[in-house]
């Protein structure tokens, strides 16, 4: 296996006004398994076909076991990539699929045997070597890719959106496949999603990315639990964060977030870094993991459930809709300034639409961001529970 590094990497497409990639650094150690993750259009893919050489670099440099590959072909590269249309050859069985690139580089016929038998095993396709994709399941189809790139022992693996074509259940079967093979193989590893739960279960680190750029790269916990910005804060996470706009108010000593329904104490791990900013705005983040039930509000504001005006751990919101998830309810609230707010409680609680509630706060799992559109983040408590 390989280092795999990046430095100043730009691609421009012919008559494009903005670049696909943009100075792009990254350092993949040897044997680290890296996801790029983010939305449609934002580079990811591009910058994995750069590393193949499937795409030309417009500017900067790919090293791939220390030797610079700007020039190399994708052949001579010693990278296994693995597609999400499985980009099998129809017309030649499972076995002689797995073999091909084995017989490209002229590999002796009980080699490639050894081989494909061994990776065959290993992935659970070792009876269906004398069937033709057309036959194959989409899991079983996914394996044999998985299984052609396995057996040429490349330097890096990389992987384009593998499971976006599988169903939801078996996408979860392979995600868990690949995460054993790459603890098995030791293997460097760089895996594009656009899905969050594949991201943070796979990649020892995750690369967010937006508009070409590098917004946060770090492990996955980090990620979610100190997010750098509005962007990476709302994309990574299901549900998505809740923002809330509001102003820094100070009464009686205290610092306030001011939502205009209600207000929020500033919890102390908070107060220094939003001192300055008393008649600011700013936008308050919350998990729907953060965000309780906190009961019934009353007519002066206390919720049914003892939770006190002046506590500044409630808001009064409004149901809008209820979803059953088993276990757990995710809740649809809203106030007069924000709509859309999702809350995730236990099953069982006495919710309806139209009902208001006071929704609990927890102080020490939100995070406060810039109001512009940047939206770099101010304060964060230390550590967020996933």
């Amino acid at each position: 296996m390989a280092r795999v590094v990046l430095r100043n990497v730009e691609k421009t497409y012919a008559g494009g006004t903005a670049a696909a990639v943009r100075d792009f650094n990254l350092d993949v150690a040897d044997g680290e398994f890296v996801v790029f993750v983010g939305p449609s259009g934002c580079g990811k893919s591009t910058t994995l076909r750069c590393i193949a050489g499937l795409e030309e670099v417009t500017g900067g440099t790919i090293h791939i076991g220390g030797r610079l590959v700007n020039d190399v072909q994708p052949k001579d590269r010693d990278i296994a990539m693995v597609f999400q249309n499985y980009a099998l050859y129809p017309h030649m069985t499972v076995y002689e699929n797995m073999a091909f690139a084995l017989k490209i580089r002229k590999t002796p016929r009980q080699a490639i045997g050894q081989a494909v038998d061994r990776t065959a095993r290993i992935l659970g396709i070792d009876k269906i070597l004398g069937r033709k994709p057309k036959t194959l399941s989409g899991g079983q189809r996914q394996r044999v890719a998985l299984g052609r790139a396995i057996v040429r022992n490349p330097k890096c693996f990389l992987f384009d959106e593998p499971l976006s074509n599988l169903d939801a259940k078996l996408r979860g079967e392979m995600r868990a496949e690949i995460k054993r093979l790459h603890l098995d193989l030791k293997s460097t590893t760089i895996y594009v999603t656009h899905d969050q739960e594949e991201a943070m279960t796979l990649g020892d680190r995750v690369v967010v990315m937006k508009d070409g750029v590098i917004q946060q790269c770090g492990a996955p916990l980090q990620v979610y639990q100190r997010p750098i910005n509005r962007f990476v804060a709302g994309f990574v996470g299901t549900p998505a964060m809740n923002f809330f706009e509001g102003t820094i108010a100070s009464d009686a000593g205290r610092l306030w977030f001011d939502e205009g329904a209600g207000r929020l104490a500033i919890p102390g791990w908070a107060t220094e870094a939003l001192r300055a900013r008393v008649g600011s705005k700013v936008v308050l983040g919350a998990r729907p993991q953060a965000i309780g039930d906190g009961g019934r509000a009353s007519a002066n504001g206390a919720s049914a459930n003892g939770a006190a005006p002046g506590q500044g751990n409630t808001l009064p919101m409004r149901v809008e809709v209820v979803e059953p998830l088993g276990d757990k309810l995710d809740v649809y609230l809203s106030t007069p300034r924000h709509r859309h707010v999702i809350a995730r409680v236990e099953a069982g609680r006495p919710l309806a639409p139209d009902q208001t509630i006071a929704a609990h706060f927890d102080l020490e799992r939100i995070h406060f961001f810039e109001a512009t559109n940047a939206g770099a983040l101010l304060a964060t408590a230390a550590a967020e529970p996933a």
